[in-house]
């Protein structure tokens, strides 16, 4: 079974990590979607919350696409995570030349720890490359529209997130 992980805080998932999830489907037989707990961040949504949203949106694609997509939270190493989930690819989402460089580095490190594991970077749509979870929650928290950039059920929990905040 080809096993690939997704990783990221996905604080909230937007369509830009939809549009990476589908295109790295077709590459694996089963897909994890690798919450990462960072104790450094204080995220907008839970864990908890997290993957019950990456849950309720990976479920309708998985249908769709015919693949299994899961939701596993981490906390350690991302090369331990893909050794924990049996992935042999890690997909990487690029939107802009700076990630790249970034994310150049990860791999860098990522091969010396297990040369097993490839990883596969996949560009953001041309329509996804300004979605970033960052801009996302401020732009939603300054009181402006966000149904361009997440799906109508995370347009709503982070409406409602923001609410509960005045």
């Amino acid at each position: 079974m080809r096993i690939g992980l997704y990783p990221g805080t996905f604080d909230p998932i937007t369509l830009g990590h939809i549009d990476i999830i589908r295109r790295a489907s077709p590459m694996v037989d089963r897909l994890v979607i690798g919450v990462a707990i960072n104790r450094d961040k204080v995220p907008l949504f839970s864990l908890e919350e997290r993957l019950q949203m990456i849950e309720a949106e990976c479920s309708k694609l998985s249908s769709e696409l015919g693949i299994e997509i899961i939701a596993h939270p981490f906390e350690n190493l991302l090369i331990d995570c893909a050794r924990d989930v049996g992935a042999r690819i890690i997909f990487r989402g690029l939107r802009a030349v700076a990630d790249f460089e970034y994310e150049f580095q990860m791999v860098g490190m990522n091969r010396q720890l297990d040369e097993s594991i490839e990883t596969v970077f996949l560009m953001a749509d041309a329509k996804h490359q300004a979605i970033a979870s960052k801009l996302v929650k401020e732009i939603a928290r300054l009181g402006g529209d966000v149904s361009k950039f997440v799906t109508p059920l995370i347009n709503r929990e982070i409406r409602n997130r923001f609410k509960k905040a005045e």
